[in-house]
Order: structure tokens, then C-alpha cells, then sequence
């Protein structure tokens, strides 16, 4: 074996592209798969066209010493148990979100990563899309000074014509709106301000519409939040929503303004008279188009191989979550505001 043994555990449509990614990096080798079925982890990797091991037990799986890495791919009501076994056993660890979906299993899981030291990293894949990585480097050239308000917003309508509608839809699997869907927008805000909110408010409904009257729980949220820093963020997180897909970005600077792929900056466009975009991977879809898994995994490989944190590791992506929480008890209480952090150091 070359490099490092990796595990996958869940035999879904993401299960797939991480698997994809990791036979594409020359320093990983996919091990074996586990799955409910040995059947379902077959049809998983003859689609993808890999020779491996289907373990009979995630545990199995764990104990094998060759497994260096795990990527966690179950449904977001199995991630907590799945990566603090993981965690225990000493390997690096994958993990899609939601990692949690409570405060107490949140502290759970950050806390085991601490303990063991493992190297992780989380799905917030779009840290990698072309566009999102464009808006890094303009901040980072301040070009339009600093931000003093955010707005980044998810509308996706998640129906029966998606296969995770099925466990979408149950509150003890799908949570929010927030938690399974808009947190995208939500680690968005984080990415693109830089700092941490100290307090948020959100309001939550439904359209009852069909076919997303099922959900448990309420699809559509907006929150408020206020960063340590002053700024002001808005984000709009609706799964019930009969539209294309649409991935908002809207930055306030003290020097121009971001919208998506524009950019206003008189400073850095003299003579401006009209928005200046630029063509680019947009995150403009809720399929594999939009989301470089292949990046997350090198990078994380990288991570591996030099002894460092990633940016999107489970310490970081807790705080996104934590955000999250707070807005879906704001939500509870009718908008009551919600003081952060909430977690416990």
C-alpha cells in the first residue's frame, strides 16, 4: 500500500464522490467501504470502478491497523457516533455535514477531536468553488475595504426528485433548514467576514406547498446576526422553494461592494460605470457541478502529510454549526436574540 489506507463509510451519492476524489490522490488508496448491505457497498464500488474490501462492521473497519483515514458519509444523525469512534481509534477523519445536530453532541464531537489530535476535515466544500475562492483574494487585496455588512442566502428546493429527501424530511435527520441545507450560506458568512458572531436572531415558516408539506420541521428560516467586529450578516435558508437553485453573496465594503461574481470598486476601477464581473464556477447548483470534492480531499491529504490544521477542520466548522444552533433556538422562541458562543471550552 501506498500512502494512506481510507475507509469510506456510507454507500450514497456522496459516498461516491469522495470516493472518486480519493482514488484521484496519489498518496491514498481506498481500502474498503462499509454499508448497511453488502449489496448496497457493492453496487457502491463497481459504480465508481474500485477494487476493495467491503468490511462486515464500521468497527471492523476501525480495528483494520491499515486504515489510516475515515470519510464519513452516513446520513447526519449517524456523523457524531461515526467520527467520535473514529476519533477514538486514531484515524484522520472526512466528515460531511451536518457533524451534529445538537449543542450537546456538538461539544461531543469537538471535544473527542481535541482529545485524540486527529487530523479532520468538513464538507464545507464550497470554500474550494472557483467563485468563493475569487472573493478570498479580492478581500485579501481590500478591495473593497472593510465589511460592515453580509448577506449570503440558500434557496434550494429539496423534493422527492432528490434521494435524501427521504431522511430529509425527519426532523431527527434533517433538523433545519438551516442545519440540513443552508449552512452553506451560513459557513459563508464566516469565510468571507473573518469573524465570529456574538449574537443572532432568526424567524422560521412554512409554504406547505406540495410536495414539501412533509417536512417535520419548518423549511424556510432567515436569520440576523451581529460579528464581534460590528458587522451586521442576513442569511435566508428555504428547502421549500419552487425555483432554480440560487447561492447568494452580497458583500458591504467601506470601499465597493461584491455581488456574487461583480464587484463595484472605484477604487480599483477607475472611471466604474457599471458592475465589473468576471466568468467563473458559480455555486449555482445543488448537484456534483459546483462542489470540488477533489480539492477538499488533496487539501486535506496536504493537511496529512505537513502536520497542519485545515481551515475547515472540526474546531473551525463546530463554530458554523454553533451559529446554527443558536439561530434555530432564536427560531424556537419566536426571534428571541441569542447570545454566542454557547459551546463550552
Amino acid at each position: 500500500m501506498a500512502g494512506y489506507g481510507v475507509g469510506v463509510i456510507g454507500t450514497g451519492w456522496v459516498a461516491g464522490e469522495h470516493l472518486r476524489a480519493w482514488c484521484a490522490n496519489p498518496h491514498a488508496e481506498v481500502l474498503g467501504v462499509v454499508s448497511r448491505s453488502r449489496e448496497s457497498a457493492q453496487r457502491k464500488i463497481e459504480e465508481v470502478g474500485v477494487g476493495c474490501r467491503i468490511y462486515d462492521s464500521y468497527d471492523q473497519m476501525l480495528a483494520d491497523p491499515n486504515i489510516n483515514i475515515v470519510s464519513i458519509c452516513t446520513p447526519p444523525d449517524q456523523h457524531v457516533e461515526n467520527a467520535v469512534a473514529a476519533a477514538e481509534a486514531g484515524k484522520h477523519i472526512c466528515l460531511e455535514k451536518s457533524i451534529a445536530l445538537d449543542l450537546e453532541s456538538l461539544q461531543r464531537l469537538r471535544d473527542a477531536v481535541r482529545k485524540a489530535k486527529v487530523k479532520t476535515v468538513v464538507s464545507f466544500v464550497l470554500r474550494w468553488n472557483p467563485m468563493f475562492e475569487t472573493v478570498k483574494a479580492l478581500l485579501a487585496d481590500n478591495t473593497i475595504g472593510r465589511i460592515f455588512y453580509a448577506e449570503s442566502d440558500y434557496y434550494h428546493g429539496i423534493g422527492p426528485w432528490y434521494k435524501q429527501f427521504a431522511w430529509n424530511t425527519k426532523k431527527s435527520v434533517g433538523a433545519s433548514s438551516l442545519l440540513s441545507a443552508g449552512i452553506h450560506a451560513v459557513d459563508a458568512l464566516r469565510w468571507f467576514t473573518g469573524s465570529e458572531a456574538d449574537e443572532v436572531m432568526a424567524l422560521s415558516t412554512r409554504g406547505n406547498a406540495e410536495p414539501f408539506q412533509v417536512y417535520e420541521y419548518e423549511p424556510t428560516t432567515i436569520l440576523m446576526a451581529r460579528f464581534k467586529d460590528g458587522t451586521l450578516a442576513k442569511c435566508a435558508s428555504s428547502i421549500e422553494n419552487k425555483s432554480p437553485y440560487v447561492f447568494n453573496v452580497w458583500l458591504l465594503g467601506t470601499e465597493g461592494s461584491i455581488r456574487n461574481n461583480e464587484i463595484w470598486a472605484k477604487n480599483k476601477y477607475p472611471g466604474q460605470k457599471s458592475w465589473v464581473s468576471y466568468p467563473t464556477v458559480l455555486p449555482d447548483s445543488g448537484d456534483v457541478t459546483h462542489h470540488p470534492f477533489q480539492l477538499e480531499i488533496d487539501h486535506f491529504v496536504d493537511c496529512i502529510i505537513n502536520d497542519r490544521e485545515s481551515h475547515t477542520n472540526v474546531e473551525d466548522a463546530a463554530k458554523t454549526h454553533e451559529l446554527v444552533l443558536a439561530a434555530d433556538m432564536s427560531a424556537a422562541q419566536g426571534g428571541k436574540p441569542v447570545k454566542l458562543p454557547l459551546l463550552r471550552d
